[in-house]
């Protein structure tokens, strides 16, 4: 079977299960709503607080799109391990490094085509109701954080993806990263200060900011969520090749 058709079947899979087509959808829905929820409410009286970060503000409603993002990546995967969808999947599909590795790519491509559609759209929706306090993409570090945006989601959800396939789980993956990345991560972030920088929702987020402080900079912070979402993707292949289906 050519990658070509391989990726074409998981790309009908994607569209067909509502579970994984909704939650790609409600990247962008989610993110956008609470960006006019907050813009339109609290936005200009934010943006007026003394060392308010006029950047990383614009892209506030990503915290929220990024549960979106990583239950995308959750789903698409744990869609394999009900009713022996797997056992069916690899019949078809007999190598699995070339089905792992498809499942992998679209998940990841269609994460970053939404998540930059996402992160563009936010900020310009954004702006609007800003007023004075408005600022473009020509605005230092606007247009880096608003490409950075869509890569960082793309991230979080081949991260929850690889442990979905280690895990074959949704439902513990989920419960997993969530409050992870809700909780555990600024109680960490509070107790062990610059080390907390290197988990993966932190680092990544250093992109979205103006001037980002500590010994990481945006692209690097950046990277270091990649080197989390490989290192998911690894163990997951390697659960993928190794156990039965």
């Amino acid at each position: 079977m050519s990658t070509i058709a391989v990726l074409r079947s998981e790309w009908i899979k994607i569209r067909s299960v509502r579970s994984v087509a909704g939650s790609l959808i409600a990247v962008f829905l989610t993110t956008l709503a609470v960006t006019v929820l907050a813009f339109a409410t609290v936005g200009q009286a934010e943006a007026d607080n003394p060392g308010a970060d006029p950047v990383f503000g614009a892209f506030y409603a990503l915290n929220f799109g990024q549960i979106a993002a990583i239950s995308f990546g959750a789903t698409a995967l744990s869609s394999e391990y009900l009713n022996g969808a797997l056992r069916v999947s690899l019949a078809a599909v007999p190598r699995r490094d070339l089905f792992y590795a498809a499942k992998m790519a679209l998940v990841g491509a269609l994460a970053l085509v939404i998540g930059l559609v996402t992160s563009f759209t936010a900020f310009v929706v954004g702006q609007l109701f800003m007023g004075k306090y408005a600022i473009g993409l020509g605005e230092p570090g606007a247009l880096r954080a608003a490409v950075g945006g869509g890569i960082y989601l793309a991230l979080m959800a081949l991260l929850a993806a690889g442990l979905t396939a280690l895990l074959r789980s949704a439902v513990a993956v989920l419960s997993l990263l969530i409050p992870f990345i809700l909780i555990v991560s600024f109680v960490v972030g509070d107790i062990a200060g610059g080390v907390a920088q290197y988990l993966p929702d932190r680092a990544g987020q250093l992109v979205l900011q103006q001037n980002p402080e500590g010994s990481l900079g945006p692209w690097t912070g950046l990277a270091v969520t990649a080197a989390w979402a490989g290192a998911a993707l690894l163990t997951g292949w390697w659960a993928m090749r190794r156990r039965d289906a």
